[in-house]
């Protein structure tokens, strides 16, 4: 029976849980923004010495591997990463938006959709599209939200959005067929993906293993010249 601890920072959630055997245990969260750099380590700490388990206890660290915020997935993936090498547990990296999309798998229907996103800022999206049973459709990619984004999927049946970029998808996507569910990632849902993944021995290589940020991260440099300023 594996036991996991799981991380999530793809978004503001700061988010950990630990699951003994695919049974959660338990689970901790801040939603606040800005806060995985200084919270996430004491956040494993505390879960940690609230359910009972030591490091010792664990098979494996899963982390959310993206897409997401930059900052809040390299701070989750190097945590991971760290724990994992030094106390010689498994890695298991987990999309992001296969995690969000498990949230409403028990609500849907044979021919229905779910496609999870996560704002990207602007009228920009991460998304992918999966079919009732969890299977890939669309692979992960950037979209630009406007009226005809996803219309292939509202042709065909129910299309259920969910992920924090909901808000704005209501703006545009006007169909009876679409269902807006305002869930949110959790590192109790990548735990669940986790747990298959561990028995089917789908683990990472800790030395190669990197956070899916989908577009590089950009610095905008100013156009000062510092010799003048």
């Amino acid at each position: 029976m594996s036991k996991i601890l799981s991380i999530e920072t793809s978004i503001a959630i700061c988010s950990v849980a630990i699951h003994d055997g695919g049974r959660l245990v338990g689970l901790l969260e801040l939603h606040q923004e800005a806060v995985h750099g200084s919270k996430l380590v004491p956040c494993i700490k505390s879960l940690m010495e609230h359910s009972g388990y030591a490091m010792g206890d664990l098979d494996a660290i899963a982390v959310a591997e993206g897409p997401g915020s930059y900052t809040g997935l390299r701070i989750g993936v190097s945590t991971a990463k760290g724990l994992a090498y030094a106390h010689d547990l498994a890695l298991i990296g987990v999309n992001s938006l296969d995690a969000l999309a498990r949230q409403v798998m028990p609500e849907m229907d044979p021919g229905d959709f779910v496609i999870p996103m996560i704002d990207a800022r602007r009228m920009e999206v991460y998304a992918k599209v999966l079919d009732h049973e969890g299977n890939s459709l669309v692979a992960t990619r950037p979209e630009i939200l406007d009226e005809n984004a996803f219309r292939e999927y509202l042709e065909q049946g129910a299309v259920y959005f969910v992920g924090n970029a909901n808000e704005k998808a209501r703006k545009c996507l006007e169909s009876p067929r679409a269902v807006f569910r305002d869930y949110l990632n959790g590192a109790r849902w990548v735990g669940e993906i986790a747990g298959g993944k561990f028995v089917r021995g789908e683990l990472a290589d800790i030395a190669y293993f990197e956070p899916n940020y989908l577009k590089e991260f950009m610095v905008l440099k100013s156009k000062k010249n510092p010799l003048l300023s």
